[in-house]
């Protein structure tokens, strides 16, 4: 898996939407899957970035894909209800949801946790994201062969200290992506989860932010297994959460 090597037409066809599509792996994976031929959907809150990105995949003559602005701590269900009457009206389907977009607010005690902050952050990694998933169903449900992926955490396995709310975020992911799997299991719907692990992006700065970031991974080093779930080499896995990266 992590030396997956996808066929250059391996996504020809497939419509993928991607959230948080602006910047680090978010972004790397819509260049990704633009090469391998799927028209993508970018999702994000800074429109500015989103454009970037839209100019990078027309560059690489990738298909020409979509930009939704949307802040997923603000978004409401007549806000995913119209994204997903937008895509079965313009594309009659989706075959990929990536969920990646992730709030990791401040590490400390849990003691100390600021509501607020707790509040944003379940919203934006949790709620939202089930919330874009249910609301998109039905559009997956015309693919023949779709996936859904989450983003985990290591700290979404295994409990460390100072995590917070981060960490609480991505138990809530795991769970709801095996939960879901169990439900889908029958169906054309696939749905898994991928560890990142440490990985060159701003959100890992800001969390260790003397750390030697030319140490640590690349949003590109990942994309075999991004690649794998998306591709319809994967259609016969479910209910897994992956790492990108191999253990040492």
């Amino acid at each position: 898996m992590h030396t997956y090597k996808a066929a250059e037409n391996a996504l020809t066809d497939k419509v993928i939407l991607i959230t948080g599509a602006g910047d680090g792996i978010g972004r790397v994976a819509a260049l990704t899957y633009a090469k391998h031929g799927a028209t993508i959907i970018l999702l994000g809150k800074t429109t500015s970035k989103l454009e970037a990105v839209y100019d990078e995949i027309i560059a690489i003559d990738g298909p020409k894909p979509a930009i939704v602005p949307m802040d997923l701590k603000g978004a409401t269900k007549q806000n995913y209800r119209d994204l997903a009457a937008t895509i079965e009206q313009q594309f009659g389907k989706l075959d990929g949801l990536l969920n990646n977009a992730g709030m990791l607010g401040s590490l400390g005690p849990l003691e100390h946790f600021c509501v607020s902050t707790f509040e944003n952050i379940m919203k934006v990694n949790v709620t939202a994201q089930a919330m874009l998933t249910k609301y998109l169903f039905p559009v997956l449900r015309k693919s023949d062969s779709a996936s859904i992926v989450f983003t985990s955490s290591g700290v979404g396995r295994q409990g460390r200290e100072f995590w917070g709310a981060y960490a609480i975020s991505k138990f809530a992911v795991e769970g709801m992506m095996q939960t879901w799997a169990c439900e889908v299991a029958k169906t054309n719907i696939r749905i898994n989860c991928i560890n990142p692990g440490a990985t060159r992006t701003a959100m890992r700065a800001s969390a260790y932010p003397g750390e030697d970031k030319n140490k640590l991974a690349t949003p590109t080093d990942l994309m075999p297994t991004y690649l794998y779930l998306m591709s319809d080499d994967s259609q016969d896995v479910n209910g897994q959460s992956l790492d990108a990266q191999a253990k040492k």
